[in-house]
């Protein structure tokens, strides 16, 4: 953890070292806007094209950035709030067989989404936290933080505070699902947190890498239009939002995606490759096909043996 914090704190002097370097390494537009290097490329595997607007990786070892694309931009994070749920509901350590009703307050009045989740039903509160991670399902998350000690509004102060204890100084949460465009953060704060989330809660690895979960045999009712309701007892199973977590090829020890207009596709992922246990971080990227492209060139590019820059290196990533 450590190592990854001295990591982080090194790339934000780079940032600010590269703001203040002279006319030889940085040109000016005619806006008078500072444009970035050109990317670089190590050995005969150039660095990838990334459709993310901001970008991340990290070596966890070493606390070395690898690859970084406007890492310190600060933008809505959609569902990749529920790391932070995840991890205060499992501080507050209540019983996590006790059972939750889900009720009118759950649903979403931000953006109208729907949830498999009936208000009335009732789920323990591990079935909820599977759900919030695994199907990134907004009642589950806003259930839990409605039952938190001190209810919703003490939940998401939590929230700020641990974010601050954490250093995570550029982020904002206003709720406990992602759906408001005030929970915002950076690509720096995101790596903070998906570290200390895996260092810290095994539970949270075990949930978020999992691909499938499955509540059992559901009772289901059915209301077609102008039909009398049915009733169907029957096997009720999510898959993980991130589908690197069922792939062959992939060593994944913590995943969460989010996915809000504003937003964009986000992942903060921890995996292990090419020999090396790495956080990556991608918001803001153009469609779910573009955020597992990026994931699966970055997964390459670390593959080829060519990003293993010196120590103190900093390499940005190139625009697209």
């Amino acid at each position: 953890m450590k190592a990854v914090l001295s990591g982080l704190v090194l790339l934000c002097v780079h940032v600010s070292a590269v703001a203040n370097d002279d006319r030889t390494s940085l040109e000016v537009n005619e806006q008078g806007a500072i444009a970035e290097p050109a990317p670089q490329s190590y050995g005969s595997v150039p660095m990838p094209e990334l459709s993310a607007q901001s970008v991340l990786v990290l070596d966890q070892e070493t606390g070395q950035p690898l690859l970084a694309k406007n890492p310190d931009l600060q933008t809505p994070i959609a569902s990749i709030t529920k790391l932070m749920t995840a991890m205060l509901v499992l501080d507050a350590a209540q019983p996590i067989d006790e059972k939750i009703t889900i009720s009118t307050a759950d649903r979403d009045t931000i953006k109208g989404t729907g949830s498999r989740l009936a208000v009335g039903s009732r789920y323990t509160r591990g079935q909820l936290l599977h759900l919030a991670l695994i199907a990134s399902d907004n009642r589950a998350a806003h259930a839990l933080g409605r039952t938190y000690p001190g209810g919703l509004e003490r939940f998401v102060a939590t929230m700020n505070r641990t974010a601050r204890t954490l250093g995570m100084n550029d982020t904002v949460y206003v709720e406990p699902t992602g759906l408001s465009s005030g929970n915002r953060s950076t690509a720096l704060d995101l790596a903070r947190l998906a570290d200390h989330a895996y260092q810290n809660y095994p539970e949270i690895r075990h949930i978020s890498a999992t691909g499938h979960y499955t509540l059992g045999t559901q009772r289901v009712v059915v209301k077609k239009k102008r039909h009398k309701a049915k009733v169907y007892y029957r096997p009720v199973a999510f898959n993980n939002t991130n589908r690197l977590t069922r792939m062959d090829g992939w060593d994944i020890g913590l995943s969460k995606t989010g996915f809000i207009n504003e937003a964009g596709h986000c992942l903060v992922m921890q995996a292990h490759v090419a020999e090396r246990d790495v956080i990556i971080v991608l918001l803001d990227a153009l469609g779910n096909n573009r955020r597992a492209g990026d994931a699966a060139r970055i997964k390459e590019w670390l593959e080829s043996g060519s990003t293993l820059p010196q120590p103190g290196s900093f390499i940005p990533a190139s625009r697209t």
